[in-house]
C-alpha cells in the first residue's frame, strides 16, 4: 500500500512538472484528449437519467440525485465535498392530464396537454368552456372582461422562427406561459391554455414554470401547455367556429416546502485559496422526461471539469468548486442560497461558469464582465479555434450563477448549438437517447479549458502579455 501511494504521488509530481513546461495549446490539447478517450460525463448522465430519472425539486428523484452525485464527487478525491441545505417548493403533477376539443355535444377530438409547473388543479370533474385565442397581453386587454369572462384564454404566440438565436425566440414568447394566468384572471377567465415553447411541430406539450404572483388561492385558475400540433388544430377550429369548447382535467397540487441540497465539491487553490471559481449546472429537472439536456448535461459536464483538471495534472492556483444547484426550474432557491451563504462567509468569487443550454455541440461562451476582462477572453480565441469554438460574446451567463455577480468578477455561460434544444426543453422527449456522447464530452473539455485559462491568468486584463495580478 505504501509503495502504491508513493508511486501515485511521484506520478502526480512528474505530471505537474511536465505540465509546467507546456504551452497553453498543449495543455488544452491534453484536456480534450482526456475527455474524448477517458470521459466520465456520459456514464454519469446515463445513471442520472436512466437509473434515477426526473428530478423535480422536492421529489424522490431529486433526493436520489443528490445522494448519487455527492457519492461520485467523493470518488474523485477532491479536497472537500459537502451538501448545502436549501428549502425548496414541492409541486406534484398527479395523474396524467386529459383534454379534448368539443365541436358539438358528444363530438370531440383529443389533444395533448400538460399542466404548467405551479398551476392549480381543475375541478374534480374537469373544466369545460368556450375559448378565446390571443397572441399577447395587448390583445387580451383589448377584448376586455366582456368577451373573456367565463372562458378559457388560449395564448397562441409561436416562437419567432426567423431568429437564429433560439433563446431569443424563446424569450420573445415565454411571458405568455409565465404571466398568462395572472393577466387572464384580470378579465374573469376560468382557465389558460398556452402554446408550447417549441420551434418544431410535434405532439409533445412542454411544461415550465408559471406564477400567480400573490393572488389568493381561491382566485387562481388552472393553466396548461398544449402541443404545437394541437395548438394549430385548435386555432384552425376556432377560425371555423368560435363557439367550440375546450375541456381539460389536471390533478396537480402545491405542497409545503421541503428541505433539499446543493451538492458542492472543491479543489482548494494552491496560491490563492480564498479566490473562488465556480462551475455548475442545476440538478433538478422537470418531471415529464428525465432531464438529460435540461440540465443533466450541465451537471455531469461540470463534475467532469474537476475530474479533467486532476487527470490532466493541473494544480489550480485558485479554489475551484463544482456546484450542482437545486431548484432552478421552479424557484431558483439553490442559486440564491449559494450566493447568500457565500456573502455571509465573505467569499470572493472571481469567476463562475454555468452550463444550462443542453448537451449539444459546444460553440463558445457568453460573458457578463467588464470590457477589459472581455478583451482578455478574446485574446484566447486562437486557443479554441482548433476545436471549432468560435462564439465569444458579451451577454448573459446563467440563472444560478447570476446572484454571484459583482462589479469586478466574470460570469460566463457555455453556449452549445441551440437549434434542437427547444425540441426537448421541458418535454417528455428530454431523454438520454437525445444526447450525443461526443458532443457532451466536447462541452466538458471546452468548459475545463476556460476554467484553466481564467485560473492561470486571473480575471484582470493582460498588458504586454503579462497578467496584471499574477
Amino acid at each position: 500500500m505504501r509503495i502504491l501511494k508513493f508511486t501515485t504521488v511521484l506520478f502526480s509530481i512528474l505530471l505537474s512538472l511536465n505540465l509546467s513546461s507546456q504551452t497553453d495549446e498543449q495543455v488544452i490539447k491534453t484536456i480534450y484528449k482526456q475527455t474524448l478517450t477517458n470521459g466520465k460525463s456520459y456514464d454519469w448522465l446515463n445513471h442520472l437519467s436512466n437509473q434515477i430519472g426526473s428530478r423535480l425539486s422536492g421529489s424522490l428523484g431529486a433526493e436520489r440525485a443528490v445522494a448519487y452525485t455527492k457519492e461520485e464527487l467523493d470518488k474523485l478525491g477532491l479536497d472537500k465535498v459537502w451538501l448545502q441545505p436549501v428549502m425548496v417548493p414541492k409541486w406534484v403533477r398527479g395523474a396524467k392530464e386529459f383534454a379534448f376539443i368539443e365541436t358539438q355535444p358528444g363530438k370531440t377530438t383529443n389533444v395533448n396537454i400538460c399542466a404548467l409547473g405551479g398551476s392549480v388543479a381543475t375541478p374534480a370533474l374537469g373544466l369545460k368552456a368556450e375559448v378565446v385565442e390571443v397572441k399577447n397581453f395587448e390583445e387580451l386587454e383589448a377584448l376586455g372582461a366582456k368577451k373573456i369572462e367565463g372562458k378559457i384564454v388560449f395564448y397562441n404566440r409561436p416562437m419567432q422562427v426567423d431568429l437564429i438565436s433560439t433563446f431569443e425566440a424563446y424569450g420573445g414568447c415565454v411571458n405568455q406561459r409565465y404571466k398568462g394566468a395572472v393577466e387572464a384572471i384580470k378579465y374573469g377567465a376560468v382557465g389558460v391554455i398556452v402554446r408550447s415553447m417549441n420551434l418544431r411541430m410535434d405532439d409533445f406539450p412542454h411544461t415550465g414554470s408559471m406564477t400567480y404572483d400573490n393572488l389568493p388561492v381561491d382566485r387562481r385558475i388552472p393553466s396548461a401547455a398544449i402541443s404545437t400540433n394541437d395548438a394549430e388544430l385548435l386555432s384552425t377550429m376556432l377560425k371555423l367556429d368560435k363557439s367550440i369548447k375546450f375541456y381539460f382535467k389536471q390533478n396537480c397540487k402545491q405542497l409545503k416546502d421541503v428541505q433539499s441540497y446543493n451538492v458542492i465539491g472543491e479543489i482548494t487553490g494552491s496560491e490563492y485559496p480564498n479566490e473562488y471559481m465556480v462551475v455548475g449546472g442545476h440538478l433538478d429537472s422537470w418531471d415529464l422526461g428525465d432531464g438529460s439536456h435540461d440540465d443533466g448535461a450541465g451537471v455531469v459536464q461540470s463534475m467532469d471539469v474537476l475530474r479533467l483538471l486532476k487527470e490532466s495534472g493541473i494544480t489550480p492556483k485558485r479554489s475551484i468548486r463544482v456546484v450542482l444547484f437545486m431548484n432552478e426550474e421552479n424557484g431558483l432557491r439553490g442559486g440564491k442560497k449559494y450566493a447568500e451563504v457565500a456573502k455571509q462567509n465573505g467569499e470572493n468569487h472571481v469567476f463562475a461558469l454555468e452550463s444550462d443550454s443542453g448537451g449539444f455541440t459546444p460553440r463558445g461562451f457568453s460573458f457578463d464582465c467588464t470590457d477589459a476582462a472581455f478583451n482578455q477572453v478574446l485574446s484566447w480565441k486562437p486557443l479554441f479555434k482548433p476545436y471549432l469554438i468560435h462564439y465569444f460574446e458579451k451577454g448573459g451567463s446563467g440563472a444560478d450563477v447570476g446572484p454571484l455577480k459583482t462589479e469586478s468578477n466574470v460570469l460566463a455561460g457555455l453556449r452549445p448549438d441551440s437549434q434542437r434544444y427547444f425540441d426537448h426543453h421541458h418535454a417528455s422527449n428530454d431523454t438520454f437517447d437525445a444526447v450525443n456522447k461526443r458532443e457532451l464530452e466536447l462541452g466538458a473539455a471546452t468548459m475545463t479549458s476556460l476554467i484553466y485559462l481564467f485560473d492561470k491568468y486571473g480575471v484582470n486584463p493582460i498588458i504586454n502579455n503579462t497578467p496584471i495580478k499574477d
